[in-house]
């Protein structure tokens, strides 16, 4: 993200919001380890999505329309453990389909969240506006608003009417952001308050003068993880090309014999 070149920045420094992978258990969010950026900052991981309910025909709410079978929640919020997002974040906006009444709809306070009821499902726009110390334009993110289970566990789900949760997490990067952002990042919810954070210009680590931001070795969201994630797409494509081959060869089969029946005639 680009910001303002008038104000002064602090250079070289790329800071990390993790806000696009879909979390594994949405029921079972594991307490995530904090990202050092560097011995007194750190970043946290934000998610984003939605919750889907079945709504009881039989205890049925009386202002809720009669084509709706679900209610849904769509939400930007912060990952256990990290309580806070007001700090950097000064609205999200969620645009609806445009079937809905006043389909823009902003949220300036946490929860940062928009409830309603539907019977379809739908892209869903979220604008991410930041605080004005940040000099920063609001990040853009989609998400698809699932109403019904898919999956192994869709069966289970379908006659249990368990609520249907769709969250995601993506990565929201500050490339030199101004310096009164920076401070704020590292001082506030943003990090912690070690060597060098308050009061200090200091960005270095060991003297190298640069910031980084590693996923761990193991955990959820790990190199581990993203090796796996990585092994299981080859695997997929491997699938797919040998899909595609043994389609091109019923399909030359099918040209050859429609050749040969052109011939006859």
């Amino acid at each position: 993200m680009p910001a303002a070149t008038k104000r002064p920045h602090v250079k070289g420094i790329s800071i990390y919001r993790p806000f696009s992978a879909f979390l594994p258990s949405p029921y079972d969010i594991p307490q995530l380890p904090i990202l050092k950026i560097n011995a007194d900052s750190s970043l946290r991981y934000t998610v984003f999505g939605s919750i889907a309910k079945h709504i009881d025909p039989n205890n049925r709410p009386s202002t809720i329309n009669a084509d709706h079978t679900h209610q849904w929640t769509l939400y930007l919020k912060p990952c256990p453990p990290h309580p806070e997002l007001s700090y950097f974040i000064k609205k999200v906006q969620f645009k609806l389909h445009e079937t809905y009444t006043n389909n823009l709809r902003t949220v300036e306070a946490p929860p940062f969240e928009v409830t309603e009821t539907g019977w379809g499902e739908f892209e869903v726009q979220i604008k991410i506006y930041f605080v004005p110390e940040a000099n920063e334009k609001a990040q853009t993110i989609w998400h698809h608003l699932k109403l019904h289970p898919y999956g192994p566990d869709a069966e289970r789900q379908r006659e249990t009417k368990a609520p249907v949760v769709s969250e995601c997490y993506e990565e929201v990067v500050f490339n030199e952001p101004v310096e009164a952002f920076y401070e704020l990042l590292t001082t506030s919810g943003g990090g912690g308050r070690g060597k060098g954070s308050k009061g200090s210009k200091q960005t270095s680590i060991g003297g190298k003068g640069e910031r980084v931001a590693e996923l761990p070795f193991e955990g959820v969201y790990s190199q581990k993880e993203e090796g796996r994630e990585l092994d299981r797409l080859g695997e997929a494509i491997k699938t797919v090309e040998v899909m595609v081959k043994a389609e091109r060869k019923k399909l030359e089969e099918k040209e050859k014999i429609l050749a040969e029946l052109r011939s006859e005639s």
